[in-house]
């Protein structure tokens, strides 16, 4: 295997099936999924539901998760899903590192569940959050799912003790409907179906995995893509199979690149009899196309004659031009996004796929382009390295938002409870515009408000070391900052002389600004009055209420 890496120039295998957090392509459904995944955890407790067809990277994405988990949530990943009732708490148990003395006179699963229940006590006490995370979930019997039910109704008197995540096939959603488990299926808090990769992404998954894998370089051609996509249905685990099977074959014969008719004949040793009715139909298709052809040439033969005969040049260009055409047609199907050529040029690629990242749209705002942001912890580094700051709040009220006077991303629920993240662009009287998977579109306010969360996450830009100015306060260079910003906002405006302290007469100004803007008037220079502040000295700030001319 390692002739084979360094024949491709490459550090690692990078299209293994094990499910590597490492290597987890952030596809637009993936963000989706990690977003309701967060918004199930910010719930006070409840089920979480992941849902997805064999091999569309539900097990990576769950360690992906686990890998970025804040440190005050615990942890119980079970992957057994055929477990009875007493071998299902004694999973929990150890994975929880609980530990009880038995008891003669009580039934094991009983001690448990009651060691469980004191474990949540101290937890919650301590600040702690629970997760436990049932792989496969679809193989649950209707007693287990009915023991976890009551497993989550443990609490105290404000708060749930335990989230449980459920992920498995789509069968789980239909297990979960039945009558008799309506009441699981009530708790729900947040659900989402993991879909395979669109024809776009492939090759961005495609070449991300290579470049993960260390490669600087484009190995497989434009066609070979579309051919995977057509093989594979977008399903991230064929696409690796098939494309780690194209390498070995590639290295095989000696080749430093991978076309379609290579990838073709690789999946015959993964697919087997898919590959041999994908080539059946291709070679049916090709024989339709060519008889047509030859029924064409054979009614046209004079016109086509006449036409070659009298402007040769013409045809030439015309047959060039479709050529052409054609290319562009297939460039247009297929995302240009290719990591490995940012690598090599070091020159940042256009993105032409037209699937929006919310998160990269709303640092598109504030005119930064940013990419590949996955995690929490990623986008807070991005802001923070272009001099913004983050916020982010799972419960607030919507004339916050119009007074925070921003964009930014929100959740809303659809009729089943599947959770969709947007950008709050703006707001015009009784109207919202969002920007979504498919572009802008207008939503009646009222309708919005039926369907939203109650989240919102934005971007904003505090002064250089920020800090919360107050009465008392020794800063120099923040009241400086606050001196020759009051001097944009107000002409003829005197500097106070402050002697780097917040004076008296630095509150009472402040105060008077905040009375005459709606804030607050608590004299404090905190987020809200620094966010009113730029918006009264920068026309640049992107804002959520436009100024009526």
């Amino acid at each position: 295997m390692g002739v084979y890496l360094q024949h491709f120039g490459l550090k690692r295998e990078p299209f293994s099936i094990v499910p590597d957090p490492n290597l987890l392509f952030p596809s637009y459904q993936h963000r989706q999924a990690v977003a309701h995944l967060k918004y199930g955890l910010d719930r006070e407790g409840g089920f979480i539901v992941l849902t997805g067809e064999v091999g569309t990277g539900k097990t990576t994405l769950t360690r992906t998760i686990i890998e970025h988990l804040p440190a005050h949530i615990r942890v119980a990943y079970i992957l057994n899903s055929k477990l009875k009732e007493t071998d299902l708490f004694a999973s929990i148990c150890k994975e929880l590192s609980i530990k009880f003395k038995r008891n003669a006179h009580l039934s094991y699963a009983k001690q448990c569940s009651d060691a469980i229940y004191d474990n949540l006590l101290q937890a919650h006490s301590e600040g702690l959050k629970t997760l436990i995370i049932l792989e496969e979930a679809q193989n649950l019997d209707d007693e287990i799912l009915e023991s976890l039910r009551l497993l989550s109704n443990l609490e105290t008197n404000s708060n749930k003790l335990l989230h449980i995540l459920l992920v498995g096939q789509p069968e789980l959603v239909e297990k979960l409907a039945q009558n008799n488990l309506r009441q699981l299926n009530q708790r729900v808090v947040s659900r989402f179906h993991l879909l395979p990769l669109k024809i776009r992404e492939v090759p961005d998954y495609i070449n991300y995995r290579l470049a993960q894998a260390g490669g600087i370089r484009e190995i497989f051609d434009r066609r070979s893509y579309k051919h995977i996509f057509k093989l594979t249905k977008g399903v991230p685990r064929l696409i690796n199979l098939i494309c780690h099977q194209a390498l070995l074959a590639a290295y095989s014969e000696g080749k430093q690149f991978i076309n379609a008719s290579l990838v073709i004949k690789s999946s015959a040793e993964v697919l087997g009899e898919e590959t041999k009715s994908f080539r059946r139909k291709v070679w049916q298709i090709g024989v339709f196309t060519l008889l047509n052809l030859l029924i064409l040439m054979f009614f046209f033969r004079e016109e086509l004659q006449w036409e070659i005969v009298t402007d040769k040049s013409q045809y030439n260009y015309q047959g060039k031009l479709e050529g052409k055409l054609f290319q562009e047609e297939e460039e247009n199907n297929i995302s240009a996004v290719n990591p490995l050529k940012e690598l090599k040029t070091n020159q940042p690629v256009e993105r032409v796929s037209p699937s929006i990242n919310p998160i990269e749209h709303l640092f598109s705002l504030w005119g930064h382009r940013v990419e590949g942001i996955f995690t929490e912890e990623a986008l807070n580094s991005s802001a923070t390295d272009i001099g913004l700051k983050y916020e982010t709040n799972e419960s607030i009220d919507f004339d916050v938002i119009l007074k925070t006077n921003r964009p930014g991303i929100v959740h809303l629920t659809d009729s089943n409870s599947n959770i969709t993240s947007v950008v709050l662009l703006e707001v015009r009287d009784e109207t919202i515009l969002l920007l979504d998977l498919n572009g802008e579109s207008s939503i009646k306010l009222d309708i919005f408000l039926k369907r939203w969360t109650g989240s919102f996450s934005y971007l904003w830009a505090p002064p250089k070391e920020f800090k919360v100015l107050k009465l008392g306060d020794e800063n120099k260079a923040g009241l400086v900052w606050l001196q020759d910003k009051f001097a944009e906002i107000y002409a003829n405006k005197q500097r106070l002389i402050t002697g780097g302290r917040f004076t008296e007469a630095i509150f009472d100004e402040i105060v008077l600004f905040q009375k005459q803007n709606n804030i607050n008037p608590d004299g404090i220079v905190g987020r809200r009055t620094i966010m009113l502040i730029n918006q009264l000295t920068n026309e640049e700030i992107p804002r959520i209420i436009q100024e009526s001319s």
